[in-house]
């Protein structure tokens, strides 16, 4: 396996500007093709997901597939974790038979660095975990290009939780010039405070405007932005959490609001909870066109990150 070298994509802020662009450029042309040529032939690509997954699952299956690579898709009770080999002990195995593997957990990214620190003959790829979702990300941006041709300039309010999708976006919006990010959140579920200080040391000055209700709304974005409540694998510290939340659903009223702004959301979506139905199917809405960049964004993160 050593004779091809690989890079790892744990989170966006390890990615710079260039890396990101190189992702973004594959994901559309591979958007614009019906037939993708075989650059991972011959390549083999394990999956685990200890957490529930559609999209990126099967987003991650098929691209490697269109990609000529050999697909393994490990379930949760699947690996040998299960009966009390460590997970370290488990990727150095997998590392002498996989050039990479996509990984969804409920652990923090910190683990899946640490692999990615113990090991060069294997990609480890974050498919979200606890604190951040990257590809999710890389497939906002793509569907954002190629929407409205550029990042750079765009104004997007997020509303909701400040969860590992947020979280990855707020770490990918930085990285162009000129965007305005606007996020609102219910007290207590905003952005880490560890993202909050990354942005703070790398990102614009007046990059991010972070507040915790819908007052004095910024009267133009381009992009309104929303996630469901309960994210996979994650519990709310209060019981009344969801009363906190009722103030922050996307409405047609606010859509309204914003006419010429595209809705997007990470899917899936709790209808009549973090969204309207006169929000996520109204002419506004993209977040299907969104969802199937996932596949595209996935095709490009594997092209880079599995590379000879």
């Amino acid at each position: 396996m050593s004779r091809w070298s690989h890079r790892h994509l744990v989170s966006m802020a390890e990615l710079e500007r260039t890396h990101v662009d190189w992702i973004i450029r594959r994901a559309l042309l591979h958007s614009q093709k019906d037939t993708h040529s075989r650059t991972l032939a011959g390549r083999t690509v394990g999956l685990y997901f200890s957490l529930t997954s559609t999209r990126t699952r099967t987003a991650f299956a098929a691209g490697s597939m269109k990609l000529g690579a050999n697909a393994i898709i490990y379930g949760p009770h699947d690996l040998q974790i299960n009966t009390g080999e460590t997970l370290q002990d488990t990727a150095r195995v997998l590392a002498t038979m996989l050039d990479a593997l996509v990984m969804r957990t409920d652990d923090h990214s910190s683990i899946l660095q640490e692999l990615a620190n113990d090991q060069t003959d294997m990609a480890i790829i974050n498919a979200m975990t606890l604190d951040e979702h990257p590809t999710q990300a890389l497939a906002d941006l793509a569907t954002m290009y190629r929407i409205y041709g550029d990042v750079n300039g765009l104004s997007v309010l997020y509303i909701g939780e400040g969860n590992s999708t947020a979280t990855a976006l707020a770490l990918a919006l930085a990285k162009y010039a000129g965007v305005k990010l606007y996020l609102r959140t219910p007290a207590g579920y905003g952005l880490p405070p560890a993202v909050t200080a990354a942005l703070d040391g790398n990102a614009a000055p007046d990059y991010l405007d972070e507040r915790h209700d819908l007052e004095d709304l910024p009267p133009h974005v381009d992009v309104i932005y929303t996630t469901r409540w309960r994210t996979t694998g994650t519990k709310k510290p209060d019981a009344d959490w969801h009363a906190s939340f009722a103030p922050f659903r996307v409405t047609k009223s606010l859509l309204q609001s914003y006419p010429s702004s595209i809705f997007m959301h990470d899917l899936p979506a709790h209808r009549g909870e973090d969204v309207e139905d006169g929000v996520i199917d109204s002419p506004q809405s993209v977040v299907f066109r969104q969802a199937s960049y996932k596949l595209f964004a996935a095709m490009g993160v594997l092209e880079w990150c599995v590379r000879s």
